[in-house]
């Protein structure tokens, strides 16, 4: 595999090729492919749970989140977010609030159902009906894990878990690339081990690994690898996502964050979202009110010192989504350690 640059934190003078955005100054990382589409730093996510539950004000969300300066959107065909994303981007464009689409930094992923080598195509044709988009800037595996084609289910049923060949259907994602229908391909919610697996025979490497990562659940085993194999790091749920299903009140409860806030004069969450941002990772926020929509942007003027860099190092980790649905007696995992390759 070729020499890759690692990445650096963004704060760094010894990172030069980092540019920034005209709006709101949000830095940006290119990404290894043969485009080097850059991606910015802070992405606006657009899950809510139940999937679908803010469909008809997502497109006003979104809109807004545009003209308050985001450019990077997450979404994903199990998140029936697509289709009020692709409104929105429309929406914007005739407005005049962006001039082109590529502006705009889009991804989606690959559900579940849908990993199998002869229904990736498709679904990635799905996801840019629904966006009424050309083509995504990025497009992700979901989970490494395969459920019986069909349904688009979460929850799902036990019984439908099945092995995911990652080989062939990361073959399929690299054809998706091939073929201009996605700018660079990536993983989500991979292990160093899953990861391995994955580029003992890849043609194109994934350039990104979207996973769970916050003060605190660090993940610093996954992103030494990553940095030394070039994958860029998407951190979601960065604030714990208190009051979801998948999330946890640890984060924006901790006594040392909320220490470090007021001494900074900021919020629990911008400190957060800034400590992420220095360890040079990509970060996906979620919020629906403007004034920390706004809020959540402001994390780039200001810096960490270095005692409370350390005080957020010796913070206790604890995983806030362990993803027991995926795991299961008579499926492809029979236990979290398992599931995890033992990095929980």
């Amino acid at each position: 595999m070729e020499a890759v640059t690692k990445m650096q934190s963004p704060e760094k003078e010894t990172r030069p090729e980092l540019s920034t955005m005209s709006v709101q100054s949000v830095p940006t990382f290119p990404l290894r492919s043969t485009d080097e589409k850059a991606i910015p730093l802070i992405g606006f996510g657009t899950a809510e749970y139940p999937f679908g539950a803010s469909r008809d004000t997502l497109k006003e969300t979104i809109i807004e989140a545009i003209k308050l300066g985001y450019r990077h959107f997450d979404t994903a065909a199990i998140y029936q977010s697509e289709q009020p994303l692709g409104e929105a981007i429309s929406d914007a464009l005739r407005l005049g609030l962006i001039k082109s689409r590529d502006e705009l930094f889009i991804t989606s992923k690959l559900w579940c159902s849908d990993a199998h080598r002869d229904l990736v195509l498709p679904a990635l044709h799905k996801t840019l009906k629904n966006l009424k988009l050309e083509y995504v800037d990025l497009y992700l595996i979901h989970w490494p894990l395969g459920l019986k084609p069909g349904k688009h289910d979460f929850p799902f049923k036990k019984e439908d878990m099945v092995p995911m060949d990652i080989k062939s259907v990361w073959e399929a994602m690299e054809e998706c690339h091939d073929i201009g229908l996605t700018k660079s391909i990536g993983v989500s919610n991979f292990s160093c081990k899953k990861l391995e697996t994955l580029l003992s025979s890849a043609r194109i490497p994934p350039a990104v690994n979207q996973v769970e990562m916050s003060p605190m659940w660090q993940q610093k085993k996954l992103r030494k690898f990553c940095e030394e194999k070039g994958i860029v790091v998407e951190a979601y749920s960065p604030l714990g996502a208190k009051g979801t299903v998948w999330g946890t009140n640890q984060v924006m409860e901790c006594d040392v964050l909320k220490e470090i806030a007021q001494a900074k004069g900021k919020s629990v969450a911008q400190v957060c979202l800034r400590w992420a941002y220095e360890q040079g990772v990509c970060v996906i926020v979620k919020s629906f009110n403007k004034e920390r929509m706004n809020q959540n942007l402001d994390i780039f003027h200001w810096r960490l010192s270095d005692d409370e860099l350390l005080k957020i190092s010796q913070l206790p980790q604890c995983k806030g989504y362990p993803a027991l649905e995926f795991v299961s007696d008579d499926g492809p995992f029979k236990s979290l350690q398992e599931f995890w390759d033992g990095e929980i």
